[in-house]
């Protein structure tokens, strides 16, 4: 089993007033504070350097959203879709995503810190040149993802289906995929050093460096 990383999770109070979204619109800087959305539709917003900070986002669709230089602190998200969202160059801090839906996420470039992403659809997401510290994928889908040329540190994939993933540039030592699912990865075998894998696993890699395993 997995060893599970802690990370800190998003501060907010039990008190959080419901909002529009379209309240951003009333700061100077666009930013939503100490606030709860509920069933809004954000498709096709485009923002730059928006601020989230102690928000609880429920049911909302954020679907091909544009925010970059997006700065996310104490988020949580919950059944949303962020489907083909751009956070590129975001900086994410104690962010929770549950249940969502984020297929084609481009998270490139942004700096991610004690990150979770649970039972989410994270299927072709991209996060390019991003840097990851303390982030939790957990019984969630990643087929198709692009982690290339990413820094990972105290990552865990957990029970996650990373079936093609674009792990080329990345050293993955110190990285458990043990409980992960996949039938081809995209990944050096000097990057692979390090990582953490199952018995089934080493046999799949093996055949990589060309040899023949005999069961």
């Amino acid at each position: 089993m997995t060893k599970r990383i802690k990370i800190e999770l998003p501060k907010l109070t039990s008190d959080l007033e419901e909002v529009n979204f379209q309240d951003i619109y009333d700061e100077e800087d666009p930013q939503l504070l100490n606030c709860m959305v509920v069933g809004a539709r954000v498709d096709h917003e485009v923002m730059e350097k928006v601020i989230f900070s102690k928000v609880l986002f429920k049911n909302v669709s954020f679907i091909d959203a544009s925010f970059h230089h997006i700065d996310m602190t104490d988020v949580i998200f919950e059944n949303c879709n962020l489907s083909n969202a751009r956070l590129c160059e975001g900086i994410v801090h104690r962010v929770t995503f549950i249940d969502c839906k984020l297929v084609g996420l481009d998270f490139s470039e942004a700096n991610l810190g004690n990150v979770s992403f649970e039972n989410c659809d994270v299927n072709l997401s991209n996060f390019a040149d991003a840097r990851l510290k303390q982030v939790i994928f957990d019984n969630s889908s990643l087929a198709g993802a692009n982690f290339y040329d990413c820094k990972l540190s105290k990552v865990n994939f957990n029970r996650c289906d990373i079936n093609n993933i674009d792990f080329t540039q990345t050293i993955l030592k110190g990285i458990d995929i043990s409980t992960c699912t996949f039938e081809q990865l995209n990944v050096s075998l000097e990057n692979l050093y390090g990582c953490e894998v199952s018995a089934h696993q080493a046999i799949a890699f093996s055949k990589l460096l060309g040899l023949k395993v005999k069961e």
